[in-house]
């Protein structure tokens, strides 16, 4: 009975202890189809390996390379390389490079990042609203749907269409750098911190690599005005500067304060007025004062 050792069809040449340990133990090893990157990465470093084509021609007491897809029903396999989870993004990133490359997809090839942007938004809110409709499925396919819209501007880039090319990996890099400067609490010796601290000190960090002067930096200002509002409001009052007035709240419940705000959205529009517009007017005026009172303060 032949030994089978799973190998990875997207980590070519990739073995751990257990595969190297039945690798270096036998003088006939063979590899299925699925195993040709590994067995060409094997042969490269002096390892012989015979191809064979299918289950059938496997000798006996052979130790044979193939994919967990290969594996005969019922037969004992060696892990020979775990995948690690997210081994499937390089799917993603080999597809979306194929669609791109010359031969490949010609509306693909034309695309720019002015005119995917409205997609990335897009896409966006419909992952958004599989969330807020608590369906997996949707969830599953939307946040899909975002990842392209990902990869696809970080292939663009790559042609560096600004002048500075960069790509997926050049991104995944940036967030992991990010997320492990912005945890001191996880990965430095800041030690444990509750959510509030966790929200200042992530706060101050940002501060501190942006250089930022005013809370209204790095805000979207593309966003619903609802979002844009509650963000700067939420920023001056970590920074201590002033927040507008609260308004009368009646409601008891988000629900009723949807309610309410829909009952603001109708009247407006009967009077003509168009509501959104009307906040992001004010929300704009709030910038530019909050603009003014960071540079006070920074001046001052």
């Amino acid at each position: 009975m032949p030994t089978f050792v799973t190998v990875s069809p997207h980590l070519p040449g990739l073995l751990g202890p257990a595969g190297w340990r039945a690798v270096a133990a036998t003088d006939r090893l063979v590899a299925l189809p699925g195993a040709a990157a590994t067995a060409e990465a094997l042969r490269a470093a002096g390892t012989p390996v015979t191809d064979v084509a299918s289950l059938a021609e496997v000798p006996a007491g052979a130790v044979c390379l193939l994919t967990a897809a290969e594996v005969p029903e019922g037969a004992d396999v060696v892990a020979g390389a775990p995948e690690p989870a997210g081994v499937r993004l390089l799917d993603v990133v080999a597809v979306m490079d194929r669609l791109r490359s010359p031969g490949g997809c010609p509306w693909d090839a034309e695309q720019t990042h002015a005119s995917l942007r409205g997609y990335l938004l897009e896409e966006a809110h419909e992952a958004y609203d599989a969330i807020v409709e608590e369906d997996p499925a949707g969830m599953r396919e939307e946040l899909g749907d975002v990842l392209l819209q990902v990869v696809f501007h970080a292939r663009v880039a790559q042609e560096a269409p600004f002048g500075v090319p960069f790509d997926v990996d050049d991104v995944a890099g940036d967030l992991v750098d990010k997320l492990v400067r912005r945890h001191p609490h996880v990965f430095a010796d800041a030690g444990p911190r509750d959510v509030a601290q966790v929200e200042a000190g992530w706060d101050e960090i940002k501060k501190a690599e942006k250089q930022r002067r005013s809370p209204t930096e790095g805000v979207s200002r593309s966003q619903p005005a609802t979002s844009w509002g509650a963000a700067l409001a939420g920023r001056a009052a970590r920074a201590g500067l002033p927040t507008p007035p609260a308004g009368e709240l009646t409601a008891t419940d988000p629900a009723e304060l949807g309610e309410q705000l829909l009952g603001i959205v109708v009247a407006a529009r009967d009077r003509g007025w168009d509501a959104e517009d009307a906040l992001r007017t004010a929300v704009r005026r709030y910038a530019d004062d909050l603009d003014t009172a960071a540079h006070v303060r920074t001046d001052g």
